[in-house]
């Protein structure tokens, strides 16, 4: 069986997640297809069976993936409505993770915590550091690049990464959010991790 992963292509380390998918997949020998997403009808196009929602700047992917209407392509709007009737894994990184504790569609969270952009300051202020990850039960490179922060105090889930006793990594059922960057280390379990969740999902 292949599993079809669907990349959300608006903005971000875009090539970065191919690469550490297609690395995912020869070590977890999880056969895979990679479908680039930038629009609504490439979206209702491709049955993919789990997704990323990489990093970038979140008012310009809301900008540029927003509604028809307004001038976007329409793939949020379609993304996250799939992602409320579905059980479909996510991982969303940096930004990817402000979408979707903070979709802004009118609804209620993908997942339930609370999150502040740009937090940690500008890029100047962005750092690599050790992780420690209860999900794999080890330690994990982190990258940091204007990263948000979670609300500790609003965090609603399972907590699955922390930096120095702060919570940076967090689970709600197949939905991931990452405020570091996993695609830029070559530490690929992340990704295993999706693609995992996608090939037991589509059973």
């Amino acid at each position: 069986m292949v599993v079809r992963i669907g990349l959300c292509m608006l903005q971000g380390a875009r090539h970065a997640h191919i690469r550490s998918l297609q690395a995912a997949s020869e070590q977890s020998g999880i056969e895979i297809s990679i479908h680039e997403l930038r629009t609504e009808s490439q979206f209702l196009n491709q049955k993919c069976d789990a997704y990323i929602l990489p990093g970038g700047e979140s008012t310009t992917l809301r900008k540029t993936g927003g509604s028809l209407k307004s001038g976007g392509s329409g793939l949020l709007p379609v993304f996250f409505a799939h992602l409320r009737e579905s059980n479909s894994p996510v991982l969303g990184t940096c930004a990817g993770a402000i979408l979707l504790c903070d979709p802004r569609d009118g609804d209620d969270r993908l997942i339930p915590a609370s999150i502040d952009r740009n937090a940690y300051g500008r890029q100047t202020d962005s750092f690599q550091d050790i992780l420690e990850v209860s999900l794999f039960d080890s330690q994990f490179p982190g990258v940091f690049i204007r990263a948000p922060r979670f609300d500790q105090s609003s965090i609603s889930c399972e907590s699955i990464a922390k930096h120095d006793e702060e919570v940076v990594g967090i689970m709600h059922g197949s939905r991931m959010a990452l405020t570091f960057h996993p695609e830029l280390t070559g530490d690929s379990r992340f990704h295993i991790w999706l693609l995992e969740q996608a090939s037991h999902s589509s059973e």
